[in-house]
């Protein structure tokens, strides 16, 4: 469950494919908008509530009430189950709110291990620690933590990233595991009509937005007995224990995919090409990457250029593009980029022994092999000239068959 995997354990867009659905997204879409400038207005008055009323259950009850005016419904299974002793919570990982639903329920805190810090870290409910540290040495500090008389359980997230909740769990990191003898599962699903939960690489800001203008999200949230290590069991093996007991709770499958695994994941969905053809070369690959990037004016420099493209291949397209801006011309730029083949960047790193090998062997079937360049600096500036005029007028006779031979002319017609 690799690539496949990944792509069903994210939604990389967040609006439906089904017709229907989207349909009715249109016309959802400005009691949407409408929604999500009320609760704006509403989500300051939560933000001033929860943080003027003491840590209490009638806190956590009016700010829950109030958070389902926002859409954000919670829902609760098997609360009896909570034991009030245990000092951490473990939480597979959905949505960038998923420590704010669970502290409505429950109290607890959740360290910021990454991202933002002072204001926004503490107005978004998390428990600031200094990460520049290390590892190890947050390790001990959450340690700590949990061995301290007084203090609300940890809640923390072993997967260590979002999923959409649907197909898998991601690979329970083995750390968390080792602040605590016994831990208290906890299983989240989330659901939301219309658009998707969330998508890779968007802020905890746009999510929040979004959140405001779907109709709502619910959150079921249900705590699973306690779960202790065994004699002999390694972290890793306590990790794996309760990542399986988690993913048998939901329905899910327990995967292998990491963190990291994502991340390259959507780096090379960034960097793939769409290919809207079956036969795509190298050139039109570049060609469309220019299209796309310039203005439908400039479409027909695009199209000069791999006309260029075709006659010179080794030479970059935004070099070509960057000449027939400043000549306006084919023929032009030919010329110029033969005559300044020495400065001009060539793809891979310059012409290679096997491109200089192919137009030796292509040039000696049809017409007298080029001659070679000088092996020696030449001791006078006519004998310089002479050398790079050889050069150039046999760099621009297999310039000129190739696009005579590739376009099907005739000899005279390209003269």
């Amino acid at each position: 469950m690799e690539t496949r995997g990944i792509e069903d354990m994210f939604d990389f867009r967040r609006f439906p494919k089904d017709a229907a659905v989207l349909l009715l997204l249109l016309i959802y879409f400005p009691v949407g908008i409408c929604l999500m400038l009320i609760r704006i207005f509403i989500g300051v008055h939560v933000f001033l509530v929860s943080c003027a009323l003491p840590e209490s259950f009638v806190r956590r009850f009016i700010v829950r009430v109030m958070c389902s005016v926002l859409g954000m419904h919670v829902r609760q299974n098997n609360p009896r189950s909570r034991d009030r002793n245990t000092k951490l919570y473990i939480c597979n990982h959905v949505t960038e709110f998923d420590h704010n639903i669970v502290n409505l329920l429950a109290p607890c805190s959740t360290p910021q291990l990454e991202g933002s810090t002072g204001f926004v870290c503490w107005a978004r409910g998390f428990m600031e620690i200094h990460s520049a540290a290390g590892q190890g040495a947050i390790g001990e500090s959450l340690q700590r933590y949990c061995s301290t008389e007084g203090t609300p359980p940890l809640l923390l997230f072993p997967e260590e990233d979002t999923t959409n909740g649907r197909a898998g769990l991601l690979k329970f990191s083995s750390w968390p595991f080792s602040l605590t003898e016994s831990i208290q599962p906890v299983a989240l699903r989330v659901t939301r009509p219309l658009i998707s939960l969330s998508t890779p690489e968007s802020s905890w800001l746009m999510e929040l937005l979004w959140t405001f203008f779907a109709p709502c999200t619910v959150y079921h949230v249900s705590w699973l007995p306690p779960v202790s290590r065994q004699d002999g069991e390694s972290t890793q093996e306590f990790a794996n224990k309760v990542q399986e007991l988690l993913a048998g709770e939901l329905g899910l499958v327990s995967t292998k995919i990491t963190k990291a695994d994502k991340t390259e994941h959507i780096k090379r969905k960034r960097h793939t090409v769409p290919q809207t053809s079956t036969n795509v070369t190298p050139g039109s690959i570049g060609l469309g990457f220019m299209v796309q990037s310039l203005g439908t004016d400039d479409h027909r420099i695009a199209k000069m250029a791999q006309q260029v493209k075709d006659v010179l291949p080794h030479v970059p397209l935004n070099v070509i593009a960057k000449d027939l801006a400043k000549t306006n011309c084919v023929d032009t730029t030919i010329t110029n980029l033969l005559e300044n083949k020495e400065e001009a960047p060539m793809e891979a790193s310059g012409m290679s022994t096997f491109g200089a090998s192919k137009i030796s062997s292509y040039s000696s079937g049809s017409a007298p092999t080029i001659k070679p360049a000088a092996k020696t600096f030449g001791k006078s500036p006519a004998d310089r000239h002479l050398s790079l005029q050889e050069r150039k007028e046999a760099l621009y006779n297999f310039a000129r068959r190739r696009y005579i031979e590739k376009h099907g002319l005739d000899q005279e017609d390209g003269h």
